[in-house]
């Protein structure tokens, strides 16, 4: 995880940069000013700082699907040893040629 705040302290500090804007409460600004001033950060470096490293784990979360190890096996197995295709997928395949598929 030190790399990615040293990734988004550097994204933070970048010249070539776009605004962006927002409103809050005293109680969460000071909280924001008082944990830049700790970490030795201006405000704006370390807001972007933790929203960027919170849009990266949210990011992240969205695009990875972690299984429990009994759920893997079954994940596995069923790529590995697809079952035969009901009739309703049959059903569902045909219909897509005939709809979707001639375009």
């Amino acid at each position: 995880m030190a790399s990615q705040s040293s990734d988004a302290s550097t994204e933070a500090r970048q010249r070539n940069t776009e605004r962006f804007g927002f409103r809050t409460t005293p109680r969460i600004k000071q909280a924001i000013e008082q944990a830049a001033a700790l970490s030795g950060q201006d405000m704006s470096t370390f807001a972007l700082s933790a929203a960027y490293e919170r849009a990266m784990e949210t990011i992240r979360a969205h695009e990875v699907t972690r299984l429990m190890p009994e759920d893997h096996e079954a994940f596995l197995e069923a790529i590995e040893n697809p079952p035969a295709p009901t009739e309703k997928l049959r059903d569902a395949f045909t219909h897509h040629r005939q709809t979707v598929a001639k375009r």
